[in-house]
């Protein structure tokens, strides 16, 4: 097993940090940086699958940061189809965003949705995803692409909201938060992780894209409230503008059709979200040291 992370002076490994020593020892990181060619040609190596998980994937960093955004998710992608079309991969599952659909003109969403750029991230996305279709269709590289819907679960950075609301609500402050009103599909992460392990080896799928969501609308205000209730805390809930998207910006609706996933792969949600919710405040009140500032990630 090879894991490509990217590469900084101080050798971080990110999230693997928190994998058993034992399973660690049996991973070969190879580090580099998505936008460079050979970096990536060099982790792809002998690889029969290849998952392609790497991305800029903050909304609010896009808008601070669309360039950087667009090298790392676009040209990055561009690299990975290179080098899987150079190496003779069997397989890249590549990952794609709920965020591409945009506010939903009809739910639930299937795969036939319409694609609409809200942010620079979700427009870098989509370009992302037609790169794999355009590989598939050209050069026949096996592309199966995976759609997630709001994944969540432990090891997760407060950049996404739930996370967020766990480590405000332990450290006993009023709770800072954007906009409450637009619905998620949140799904949790072992739930996710199954689908992508299936897209890698379920046969005839390759050239398709496929929803994983977990079938389950929620407005972030209720979320608010559930978390709470689950933590047995009250809380007090502060918009802040600078968490606030613009508002044709905003994605005021998700809410997934996964029936294909279900179809092809076999795969059904396993974990609701007021357990996987429980696992995740385990988990985040374990490791709050693991979210050192207080300050809005973006």
């Amino acid at each position: 097993m090879r894991a490509f992370v990217r590469y900084t002076g101080r050798q971080e490994i990110g999230a693997l940090r928190f994998v058993p020593k034992e399973t660690l020892e049996k991973i070969e990181i190879i580090q580099g940086d998505l936008r460079n060619f050979d970096s990536v040609m060099r982790a792809m190596k002998d690889a029969r699958w290849v998952i392609h998980l790497g991305a800029l994937i903050s909304i609010p960093y896009s808008y601070v940061s669309p360039e950087e955004t667009v090298l790392c998710n676009v040209v990055g992608t561009l690299n990975v189809l290179q080098a899987a079309r150079t190496a003779g991969v069997e397989r890249v599952v590549h990952t794609s965003s709920s965020e591409v659909y945009g506010t939903a003109r009809y739910v639930p969403m299937d795969e036939s949705h319409p694609l609409q750029g809200q942010s620079p991230y979700s427009a870098s996305k989509i370009g992302a995803d037609k790169l794999a279709e355009s590989f598939h269709r050209s050069f026949g590289v096996p592309v199966v692409t995976i759609r997630p819907f709001n994944v969540f679960g432990p090891r997760q950075s407060t950049r996404a909201v739930i996370p967020t609301i766990i480590t405000q609500i332990l450290r006993g402050k009023d709770l800072h938060l954007g906009s409450l009103h637009p619905t998620r599909d949140f799904t949790y992460v072992d739930d996710t992780a199954s689908a992508f392990l299936m897209a890698a080896t379920v046969p005839s799928i390759l050239g398709r894209k496929i929803n994983v969501g977990n079938g389950q609308e929620v407005s972030i205000g209720d979320l608010v409230s559930l978390i709470a209730e689950l933590m047995g805390k009250e809380v007090r809930v502060v918009q802040d503008a600078e968490r606030i998207r613009p508002g044709a910006s905003e994605v005021e609706r998700l809410y997934a059709d996964s029936s294909l996933a279900r179809n092809l792969l076999g795969w059904e949600p396993k974990i609701g979200l007021e357990e996987g919710l429980r696992k995740t405040i385990d988990w985040v009140s374990r490791n709050v040291n693991f979210y050192q500032s207080e300050e809005y990630a973006r």
